[in-house]
């Protein structure tokens, strides 16, 4: 599945070109032009990625950033600050409200997506084909496993792909309807409840070392994945 990037800028042809290159590379987009409409899309399917303008009708990219590291949903989205402004001070309170990187207009398009992939490879740093380990619970996409120690843990393959998705997205909350979008596809028709049924499922497939507790319940949000 492809990943969704905001983007939010004001200049319309930033922003159509922007998206141009986006799509031309695999990503799906969504955009805003101001500070209203870019905090009204923080919303369901949350982004996986936003490209944020500093300077916005009705606000600033700063408030929009600081307002998304404020609530649970949205904190971990990573964000890449696009401006005009190159002075180091700038780029560093860009970086403490909670940006992940900074790129100063005139860019070119192929070192944005070099910062895209550099970004999202730091938050998702793992591989669909890579061996995951986390606290001695350890997952082998290629051979379709999952070990603590030498033993080979018994789970259905809705679980290990709940898991896989888990594991490769850690310390962040994602609610039921982005599960299903993100494990199940977003063309196959599941209740949300589904979702619980499968997560308890996968708690006891993990939980005789005490891995179940890795998965966690976010009261009202949906579930995370953290050795917190």
């Amino acid at each position: 599945m492809s990943r969704r990037i905001l983007v939010v800028e004001d200049e319309a042809p930033i922003r159509d070109m922007l998206c141009f290159v986006l799509e031309q590379n695999g990503y799906q987009t969504s955009t805003a032009g101001d500070f209203d409409t870019a905090i009204n899309q923080l919303a369901e399917p949350y982004p996986d990625l936003v490209l944020l303008d500093w300077m916005l009708p009705g606000g600033s990219g700063i408030q929009i950033a600081k307002k998304m590291k404020q609530h649970e949903l949205t904190r971990s989205i990573p964000i890449i600050m696009i401006t005009a402004r190159g002075e180091e001070e700038d780029k560093v309170r860009g970086l403490e409200v909670g940006a992940d990187d900074y790129v100063t207009k005139p860019f070119s398009p192929k070192e944005l997506m070099a910062r895209i992939k550099a970004v999202i490879r730091r938050v998702a740093p793992t591989s669909l084909d890579e061996v995951i380990e986390v606290q001695g619970l350890k997952l082998d996409p290629v051979s379709h496993r999952v070990m603590v120690a030498d033993t080979a843990l018994d789970m259905g393959p809705t679980e290990f792909r709940l898991l896989h998705f888990f594991m490769t997205h850690p310390e962040r909350v994602y609610s039921r309807e982005q599960l299903l979008d993100h494990v199940w596809g977003t063309n196959v028709y599941v209740e949300d409840r589904t979702v619980d049924v499968h997560i308890r499922r996968l708690r006891k497939a993990i939980g005789d070392q005490g891995h179940d507790r890795l998965i966690q319940t976010v009261r009202g949000s949906g579930y995370r994945f953290s050795v917190k």
